[in-house]
């Protein structure tokens, strides 16, 4: 596994800079559960209380039709905005593209020049009425970001949370985008990680690996179906990408197969592409990794390269670090529930045994949740009913 990771540089929270967030509620019926609006509803109550007087809050919520609930609202008026957040109920059918429209408006009117400037919907990602059209909500998001104004997708529940779709609106946000089941994981992505989630460093970040075929006979980026570019869009600063915020981590993952092993899935090119002299003629270099960002109020990219040496292979997976082995078992854990194609013989004890050991210090317990869920989904998995097939969760 080759294991290429990028952080931001990190912001201290009293450094931010003062906020002007506009919340957009989903109140349709769907979501009428604890685990959806009044998970919700305790997650904004925590990012209240974190609230600088500078920074203002506003409300906004959509269902059959969308309505403000909370203009905006200094952080330092805590009670209104609290109790305007108890206030929100659920009921109806889900009208998405209106409340993204009256969203963007009060961010726009409250627009803080040198300040953050965010929107963030929070959502079962049930859109049914009005603007349902995929494509015409990503235009209206793609829309609205030369305002600005950046988009934050909190998702919520399950059965029809719509991943996907909420991940690539975020990404045409110029924002990002995170699942919250847990008030834990509420208060990793809107307390201990409030500067990555949203003070954006850094926008259209690109990562482009040339692997060297001296070196490299095949190779699999693992993940980022959703976030794939062509080649030929790397160097085209008009083309949108992901954005980083201040400490936020970015994690890639390339299973390789060096040239000579065993165990290649592909037969060699009886024309093979011949060396043109390029930095690839090197058999000490494995690949050679390009990264591609602008500054937050640049429209010209900025190139950052770097070789990678095959000295830098570390042979036994006891010497690697414990973050290389817990993305490992993220993963591998992750095929593992797709289907585990190219898995082999990794299973959920084998994924479930290398997270455990590349825990580390673990000081918010993160970790120990992900391997309390590989141990459910392994618990499972197994026979279904005396006389049947076994049928594995992982491959469901």
């Amino acid at each position: 596994l080759l294991h290429v990771g990028i952080k931001g540089y990190e912001v201290p929270e009293a450094d931010l800079p003062s906020a002007n967030l506009v919340f957009l509620i989903d109140v349709s019926g769907s979501m009428q559960s604890p685990d959806k609006l009044g998970l919700l509803k305790a997650s904004m109550k925590m990012l209240a209380k974190r609230l600088a007087p500078e920074d203002r809050l506003a409300i906004a919520v959509y269902a059959g039709a969308a309505g403000t609930v909370l203009e905006s609202t200094p952080g330092s008026d805590r009670a209104r905005i609290l109790a305007s957040i108890d206030q929100l109920t659920a009921g109806g059918s889900t009208n998405g593209g209106a409340g993204i429209r009256l969203a963007y408006s009060l961010a726009e009117q409250g627009f803080m020049k040198e300040g953050i400037n965010r929107v963030i919907l929070a959502t079962d990602g049930d859109f049914n009425v009005g603007t349902t059209d995929t494509q015409a909500l990503k235009n209206l998001v793609e829309a609205k970001r030369e305002s600005g104004v950046a988009l934050t997708v909190l998702g919520f529940g399950g059965g029809n949370y719509n991943d996907a779709l909420m991940q690539e609106l975020a990404q045409i946000g110029n924002g990002n985008a995170a699942y919250i089941d847990t008030l834990n994981e509420a208060r990793k992505v809107l307390v201990e990680e409030i500067g990555a989630t949203l003070n954006t460093i850094a926008k259209d970040v690109k990562i482009q690996i040339e692997f060297n075929p001296a070196t490299v006979a095949e190779y699999r980026l693992i993940g980022y179906e959703t976030r794939h570019l062509e080649r030929r869009d790397f160097n085209n600063d008009s083309v949108d990408a992901g954005d980083i915020g201040a400490g936020h981590t970015v994690t890639a993952l390339y299973e390789i197969a060096l040239t000579g092993s065993t165990g290649n899935l592909i037969d060699p090119l009886r024309y093979g592409e011949k060396d043109n002299g390029s930095n690839r003629s090197s058999d000490s270099e494995l690949a050679f990794l390009k990264l591609r960002y602008k500054l937050p109020e640049s429209d010209t990219s900025e190139l950052i390269t770097r070789p990678i040496d095959r000295s830098e292979i570390i042979g036994d997976l006891r010497g690697t670090s414990d973050n290389y082995r817990f993305a490992a078992a993220v993963a591998g854990f992750g095929q593992l529930m797709r289907g585990g194609e190219y898995t082999g013989d990794f299973d959920l004890v084998a994924a479930a045994t290398l997270a455990d050991g590349a825990r580390g210090t673990d000081p918010f317990g993160y970790r120990g949740e992900f391997l309390g869920m590989i141990r459910t989904a392994d618990a499972l998995a197994g026979p279904v009913d005396a006389g049947g097939d076994p049928e594995n969760v992982a491959t469901r």
